[in-house]
């Protein structure tokens, strides 16, 4: 199972440090697959999106996933990678940018072809061979045929792929500048978010989460004084805020910060993936804990 993280502080721009892996031992451990790529999408003050990422394909890939990263940014999304399709290649590495967004996502999706198909000229946003860029090329189609309205692009898109193309999950996070969207689809894995005040619980804290898995840390000292919403695939902390969103749930964090959820797919999907129907190396990798 892939890993995301996502942070929002609109509007204000924050410094934040991520340490996407612990140190090169905790990729050995037996219990463990090798996660395959990493990456890190931020905003320049401009507005122009930054991306960081390399797949774990040597050495100095995994120097670059385990040193600190200290960026400023309003909205920030991580990702760990675990692939079901495409190879070690940067190009096939989370997060992606397309027209300005940033899009990471945890899941599968099959029949590539009849996603292709459906992307037409639009396909010409994808640049690598993963399944999780194209579903970004759809939202991005849909986006802009309603007129910019980024809840409509991805509501008209996740119900394309949940009537057209065998799915196994479909949860990811998408960020502007200043906005955030975050997807669960169907129940398949968790995905929560945390309204986090000023401080933490105890309101006089800077963050500073961990995944239980040791996979991704973060940790912002403007965040002891800044409020901020936190979306990630596990529980990053002992915050008793932290919500599960629900199958079909879409979270939408707007440019003050303001939380809204809106379930916009209440039925399975008309072609479910279930694990054992995955190949092996895919299996594997959903199968991450």
């Amino acid at each position: 199972m892939c890993r995301l993280f996502g942070l929002s502080a609109s509007p204000y721009r924050v410094r934040a440090s991520f340490w996407l892996l612990d140190a090169p031992d905790s990729l050995v451990e037996q219990s463990w697959r090798e996660p395959d790529g990493t990456g890190l999408g931020t905003f320049a003050a401009d507005g122009a999106p930054v991306v960081e990422k390399r797949p774990l394909a040597a050495h100095e890939d995994k120097q670059f996933a385990t040193e600190a990263k200290d960026r400023y940014s309003t909205t920030f999304v991580a990702h760990i990678r675990f692939a079901t399709t495409g190879d070690l290649r940067p190009r096939n590495t989370h997060p992606f940018a397309q027209c300005g967004r940033l899009f990471a996502h945890n899941g599968v999706v099959q029949n590539l072809p009849r996603l292709e198909a459906e992307l037409g000229s639009d396909l010409g946003l994808v640049r690598g061979d993963t399944d999780s860029e194209r579903i970004f090329a759809l939202i991005t189609r849909h986006i802009e045929r309603s007129s910019g309205d980024v809840t409509a692009g991805i509501t008209a898109a996740v119900d394309w792929l949940a009537d057209n193309v065998p799915t196994h999950a479909l949860n990811f996070i998408l960020t502007t500048p200043d906005e955030l969207w975050a997807l669960r689809y169907p129940d398949t894995h968790d995905l929560l978010f945390l309204e986090r005040h000023p401080g933490g619980p105890s309101g006089s804290r800077h963050l500073q989460q961990t995944s239980g898995t040791g996979r991704i840390r973060a940790r912002s000292e403007n965040l002891a004084e800044r409020p901020a919403v936190v979306v990630a695939s596990e529980q990053m902390d002992e915050d008793p805020g932290w919500t599960p969103l629900r199958s079909g749930e879409l979270l939408h964090v707007d440019r003050e910060l303001r939380t809204s959820r809106e379930v916009i797919l209440d039925r399975p999907p008309r072609y479910p993936i279930l694990l054992d129907d995955l190949s092996a190396h895919a299996k594997a990798a959903v199968a991450q804990k």
